[in-house]
C-alpha cells in the first residue's frame, strides 16, 4: 500500500516562502542553533489543540522552549512499567538531559479532551469508554476529578474549572517523578500551572498558596 502521500502543495509553497524569507534573514541563528545544540530554559507541557500557540504566547524564538503537546496537556503519574510513555520521556529528557529550571503546564478554553472526559464521565460518550480508545483512556488520568465539578449546572463553566483541574492533576502527578520531586526540592526546577483563554487572550497562573488561578 502506497501510504506516503507528496506533500500538499500549500505546505510546499510555505516551506518556500519562509525558507526565502525567515530563514535566509536568520541564517546565521540557524546554524548556531543546529551546530551548538538545544539549551532551553523552560519546558511547556501544552494541548495538541491547533489553536493553542505557545510561542507566539510567550514572544518566543526558536531554541528557548522545549515543548510537549498531547491530549488535554496531561501528565500520567510515575509507571517506570517498561512501556511506552512519550509524556514521562519528554519529562524526563527536559529535567534531566536538558536540565530546564522551568516546567509549565498549560491548559486553555474549549479543550475537547475536557469536554470528552466530562461526557465520558456522564456516560454520554460509550465510544470513548470502549477499550481500545486512545483518547478515553488517555481522560481516565483525570476521570477522578469529575466529582469536584459534577455539581456545577453551567455547561461552560464546568469544562472551564475540569480544564483548570487538569492542569492542577498534572502538577500533583509531576510531583510523583522522583527527579523532578528532587530538583524541585533543592531550588533547580520550579513548576507552574497556567490556563489560557483562547477568546479573550487572558491568561491565568496557579497559586497554590491560594489554591486558585490568578489573572497574570
Amino acid at each position: 500500500m502506497d501510504y506516503a502521500k507528496p506533500l500538499p502543495s500549500y505546505l510546499v509553497q510555505r516551506y518556500h516562502g519562509w525558507k526565502a524569507t525567515s530563514y535566509k534573514e536568520n541564517q546565521g541563528w540557524y546554524r548556531r542553533l543546529a551546530t551548538d545544540g538545544q539549551r532551553p530554559r523552560a519546558m511547556v507541557i501544552s494541548c495538541c489543540d491547533s489553536r493553542v500557540h505557545v510561542t507566539s504566547i510567550f514572544g518566543a524564538d526558536q531554541g528557548e522552549f522545549f515543548i510537549h503537546r498531547n491530549i488535554a496537556n496531561l501528565v500520567p503519574p510515575y509507571e517506570p512499567d517498561g512501556d511506552h510513555h512519550g509524556t514521562s520521556a519528554a519529562v524526563e529528557y527536559a529535567v534531566s538531559i536538558l536540565g530546564v529550571v522551568h516546567l509549565i503546564v498549560l491548559g486553555h478554553s474549549q479543550c475537547g479532551g475536557i469536554q470528552g472526559c466530562i461526557d465520558m464521565c456522564k456516560g454520554q460518550a460509550p465510544e470513548l469508554e470502549a477499550k481500545e480508545s486512545f483518547v478515553g483512556r488517555w481522560m481516565d488520568i483525570l476521570r477522578s476529578k469529575f466529582e469536584q465539578v459534577s455539581d456545577i449546572e453551567d455547561r461552560d463553566e464546568q469544562a472551564r474549572q475540569l480544564e483548570k483541574h487538569a492542569v492542577i492533576t498534572s502538577l500533583e502527578n509531576l510531583m510523583t517523578f522522583p527527579f523532578v520531586a528532587s530538583a524541585v526540592a533543592d531550588g533547580s526546577l520550579s513548576l507552574h500551572g497556567l490556563w489560557t483563554d483562547i477568546g479573550e487572550g487572558g491568561l491565568q497562573c496557579y497559586d497554590h498558596a491560594a489554591e486558585k488561578f490568578l489573572q497574570v
